[in-house]
């Protein structure tokens, strides 16, 4: 058996995977290669056994989302890691060598992202991981490489490797054995920041996670759900608010959830004055769906959340009012 597994989930996605898949299968020699489908009504399937017929295929029965697509998908792979990757991913030569060291010989360090670039302009990162994950005291997420919508050029800035809080779900690499201690991600999230909420939980153990920069992928992003499709603008409010829910220490959980909930009505009004209505009401959707989770996500906390989750106290202030465009060490 190959020590690592690449599984690509896919959801009425042939035409990416006829694009995407050759660069893998190509650059995976260590790897035993997956594609979990989510139940595709397209030409998937058929796409996959006609031009890759060396991939192995899941076959989920409904479309369950990126959370728990994989996890239903991850029961039936026994690999030592996991490398999950989004369907709209290139991967590079020697994609995986670094990954694999670092696996090897770092026993601590149970989840890894690679460098992710811009496929479109490859000279950028991309936004979703850039060069590693980090959070606020409020539970924004932002990136060495890319904060809010500043995205930096790749000038060899973050050539490194570096412990980092969250790693991107486009690329992931995760131990077989830390994501089923973890019990894989939250089935509640189906799409967006379950990744992040998996690695404060990681985190809250006492599990590290690290960016590598020798292993490198361009990311298409968007390909799935566009950003301004409402949808993405409900998951991520509302799964931020039960990540916060599910993670915060103790003393902070309820001031921090009543300013995380003030500073997204800001937005809803921000959006009002765009004339994206259908976005302000996205999040309002996203807080009623929360108040509807509440109880039942409280009962998910884990026994211990550790105080140092952060790495800047507020990104909203420091971006927004102090032009901190750039990641701050």
């Amino acid at each position: 058996m190959k020590k690592i597994a690449v599984v690509v989930l896919n959801w009425n996605g042939a035409k990416l995977l006829e694009q995407f898949l050759p660069s893998i299968v190509a650059f995976s020699d260590e790897a035993k290669i997956y594609v979990a489908d989510n139940a595709s009504t397209d030409n998937s399937i058929a796409v996959i056994k006609e031009k890759f017929p060396t991939i192995t295929i899941i076959q989920n029965d409904g479309n369950y989302g990126f959370a728990n697509g994989y996890n239903l998908a991850l029961e039936q792979v026994e690999e030592e890691y996991y490398a999950l990757v989004n369907s709209d991913i290139e991967v590079t030569q020697n994609w995986l060598a670094p990954i694999l060291s670092v696996f090897d010989s770092e026993a601590n360090i149970g989840i890894i992202q690679p460098k992710i670039l811009d496929y479109k302009n490859k000279e950028y990162f991309e936004y979703a991981g850039a060069a590693g994950g980090f959070i606020d005291q409020y539970g924004y997420p932002y990136c060495r490489g890319r904060i809010f919508e500043t995205i930096e050029k790749d000038n060899g800035q973050y050539n490194d490797e570096l412990e980092i809080f969250w790693a991107s779900g486009a690329c992931f690499f995760i131990r077989k054995e830390v994501y089923r201690k973890l019990n894989g991600f939250d089935a509640d999230f189906f799409a967006h920041q379950e990744e992040i909420d998996l690695c404060w939980r990681a985190f809250n153990l006492g599990l590290k996670a690290k960016y590598v920069s020798k292993s490198v992928v361009y990311h298409v992003g968007g390909a799935t759900l566009h950003e301004s499709n409402p949808k993405k603008t409900f998951l991520n409010f509302r799964n931020s608010l039960l990540m916060l829910t599910k993670n915060l220490p103790e003393n902070k959980l309820f001031l921090i959830l009543l300013i995380r909930l003030i500073l997204d009505g800001i937005a809803g009004i921000q959006f009002i004055f765009k004339g994206k209505f259908i976005h302000c009401w996205a999040i309002m959707k996203a807080h009623f769906h929360f108040y509807h989770l509440i109880n039942k996500t409280l009962k998910k906390r884990q026994t211990v959340q550790l105080e140092n989750y952060y790495h800047s106290k507020s990104i909203v202030y420091r971006y927004f009012l102090k032009n901190g465009t750039i990641f701050e060490k």
